[in-house]
């Protein structure tokens, strides 16, 4: 009796130590830094342009898509665990997140970094994701590839797919985890364009902007701590993921706004998860320090209204019932641009247009274009369109335009 009540104290002992307690696990190897406070008030007010220890690294502005820093931020790297962001919006866009998932040998076997699933656990999408973006779980990112994929290939299909889609074409996924392989990459700046479209997912967003989450599996609850350590630390961070392998170095992803101003930092290959940390804490303060908001739409709308002003009587339309030009420009996908204060003056405008055109002329088709550039780097081109349509003259057209001018030169002789 004795002996069968310390087998069930021991039981109880393992089931809650199995899945009630926090979880910090990411794929870090448990590399412990110092208190970040530190680097935050060192980096409060840089104004130079850092000096990093990651190998890759970009700034990207999340309303403009420009670039405010880059290093390398082309060259394609192993991404390790930053590749659960791709991981899970697939997932998002198609698994209902109150599925329940049966988790298999594979995924229960996966190494690295893990939730802790075993085989034939049972648990849903949504709790799945929590342990894949919160801990980095690779057991969950399998678990998750095969429920929604059927299978890791298939769903590194989708996700390959979903580059083609976005336009990427210096990124290729194996697998849903980031575990190092020579054909699984991506470069900084393609990073930042796949992280700012899950951004635009509210669910994604609600999950990495979670710091502490408690998850049920097979109905025993489990503690998640998110292992982005900037997330709660820094002013303005509202995501998004870490990464370590030793292949990808140390990796981070972190989205960030104050204000209007919205931004996307990563830096990939960094040596410890100390210079990751700093590294990524001086970009963003760099770039909040020398960079504001300029109202670029206000600017362009001046000059193009000037513009038409001298301008809109300059047309010819040959042959053309008329030279009744309507002048427009396409509309500017963003109304700010941030600059750094003093460049202000450095915003030049250059508008060009064809003003001989022949009819016929179709409505809203491109005349010119006006193109914006700071200190010789190109920030934008907008088509200009003519809207009005312009047919071609037929014979009565012209014979009422030579009866026009016959009048008209009687009437010089008659009337001079």
């Amino acid at each position: 009796m004795k002996l069968f009540k310390i087998l069930v104290l021991f039981i109880i002992f393992l089931l809650v130590f199995s899945y009630n307690y926090n979880i910090f696990a990411d794929d870090e190897d448990f590399e412990n830094i110092e208190d970040i406070s530190s680097y935050i008030e060192t980096s409060s007010n840089i104004v130079t342009e850092p000096t990093i220890n990651s190998r890759a690294a970009i700034v990207y502005d999340r309303n403009s898509g420009f670039v405010l820093y880059g290093k390398k931020e082309n060259e394609q790297r192993k991404m390790a665990s930053t590749t659960k962001i791709m991981t899970a919006i697939i997932v998002i866009e198609n698994a209902n997140l109150d599925d329940i998932v049966t988790v298999s040998k594979k995924a229960a076997g996966t190494g690295g970094s893990r939730l802790g699933l075993h085989t034939d656990d049972k648990i849903s999408v949504r709790n799945l994701l929590y342990g894949l973006l919160l801990v980095s779980g690779n057991d969950a990112a399998v678990a998750l590839a095969e429920h929604v994929g059927g299978d890791i290939p298939s769903f590194a299909n989708m996700m390959n797919n979903k580059c083609t889609e976005l336009g990427l074409t210096s990124t290729h996924f194996v697998t849903p985890h980031g575990l190092d392989d020579d054909e699984h990459y991506t470069t900084a700046y393609e990073l930042a364009k796949i992280t700012d479209y899950a951004l635009e997912n509210e669910t994604f967003r609600n999950y990495v902007g979670t710091k502490t989450y408690t998850i049920t599996i097979n109905n025993y609850s489990k503690t998640l701590s998110n292992t982005n350590e900037l997330l709660g630390s820094l002013n303005g961070v509202y995501g998004v993921k870490t990464g370590f392998t030793n292949g990808a170095n140390r990796c981070l992803v972190t989205a960030v706004k104050r204000g209007k101003m919205d931004l996307i930092c990563i830096v990939l290959g960094a040596d410890t998860k100390k210079d990751r940390t700093k590294d990524s804490i001086e970009l963003i303060e760099y770039c909040f320090n020398n960079f504001e908001l300029f109202n670029i739409k206000e600017k362009i709308q001046s000059e193009f209204q000037n513009w038409k002003l001298c301008n809109s009587s300059s047309f010819n339309v040959v042959k053309g019932v008329s030279n009744n030009i309507s002048l427009e420009l396409d509309a500017l996908p963003y109304d700010f641009f941030p600059i750094k204060s003093n460049h202000f003056d450095d915003i030049s405008i250059y508008i060009y247009c064809t003003y001989n055109l022949q009819a016929p002329l179709e409505a809203n088709s491109i005349i010119g274009y006006l193109s914006v550039s700071l200190e010789d780097r190109n920030i934008v081109t907008l088509n200009i369109r003519n809207t009005n349509y312009i047919p071609e003259k037929n014979y009565k057209d012209f014979f009422t335009q030579m009866l026009k001018n016959y009048i008209y030169s009687l009437e010089s002789i008659f009337f001079e």
